[in-house]
């Protein structure tokens, strides 16, 4: 039996070409390979367009759809039609729902921006053990003042594009949606109200007199703690995995991003792209809504 799929194609100004000559092209290329194509389904006026397709299978169709170039300055997914619309969601917060990565921010005020930053890097490469990572940045803190905390979330913190409407909508649309940090439970708390997810995890600073020990509350919460929240609420909630979606930018997203129905890599470094089903390499948060077959009048907006 023929799989049925979609090919989502969302554009943004970064694009070369016109998203509808893209469009027709990369219909073309699916029908060259023995698939049957529905018409183009307009998501948003010249920015987003489904193309349903029954055959061949979705690697496949990514294969010849890459090889074409069509797709090298576009965001897309390739993905089987039954269970888009998803029921869970976890999302990273730093570099993802947020433009920051707060820990960097933090050191900033402590003098040592330079060498945390660093060390983020290679982290977000995996090139280093999150956890070691993490307690030698958490140490680099020591002796700051807890109101700088509250300074860097109202001075440095900024909701990534389109964050609010896409948990927004997801909610709206019955969606249960978790906030899933490597970060500090001061920012996830504050960015969860922002923002309207159900929860959040992540670590907890340990402060001392007012001042950070430099220490933060153990076991910290990694890449395996990411992807035991995504198994928990799926039994909890009783929800498929394919009917789960989870997004991140860094290698401590990894686990969580393999283990979901549709896992996506926003803006992110190669290792977790080269682990998702699909990414967002030019276009805000709400191509994440475009990928599941949300429309312009779904949206929710402020």
């Amino acid at each position: 039996m023929a799989q049925t799929s979609v090919l989502t194609l969302v554009t943004d100004h970064t694009a070369g070409a016109s998203i509808r000559n893209i469009a027709e092209a990369a219909a073309r290329e699916l029908t060259e390979a023995g698939a049957a194509c529905a018409e183009p389904d307009w998501l948003s006026e010249d920015r987003a367009v489904d193309i349903a397709f029954t055959g061949p299978w979705l690697e496949e169709a990514e294969a010849r759809l890459s090889a074409s170039g069509l797709l090298d300055m576009i965001d897309y997914c390739l993905q089987p039609t039954a269970h888009r619309k998803k029921k869970l969601f976890l999302a990273d917060m730093d570099s993802t729902m947020i433009t920051v990565e707060c820990i960097d921010e933090l050191a900033d005020f402590a003098g040592f921006r330079k060498e945390v930053s660093a060390i983020t890097e290679q982290a977000m490469n995996g090139e280093l053990d999150f956890n070691d990572a993490f307690r030698a940045r958490v140490a680099m803190l020591k002796g700051l003042r807890e109101p700088v905390l509250q300074q860097v979330f109202d001075e440095r913190v900024r909701l990534t594009p389109g964050a609010w409407t896409l948990v927004q909508t997801m909610r709206a649309n019955g969606v249960y949606t978790a906030l899933v940090s490597g970060g500090f439970t001061f920012f996830t708390n504050r960015v969860r109200d922002q923002v309207g997810f159900h929860m959040d995890m992540s670590n907890e600073l340990l402060f001392e007199n007012g001042s950070l020990t430099g220490i933060a509350a153990e076991p910290i919460l990694n890449s395996s703690a990411k992807l035991a929240t995504l198994k928990q609420l799926m039994t909890k909630k009783n929800i498929d995995r394919a009917e789960t979606l989870a997004i991140g930018d860094g290698a401590n997203d990894i686990p969580m991003i393999e283990a979901a129905g549709l896992g996506v890599a926003y803006h992110a470094k190669q290792a977790a792209i080269a682990a998702a089903d699909a990414a967002i390499r030019f276009g805000d948060l709400t191509t994440l809504l475009y990928y599941q077959g949300y429309r312009d009048s779904d949206f929710v907006t402020a």
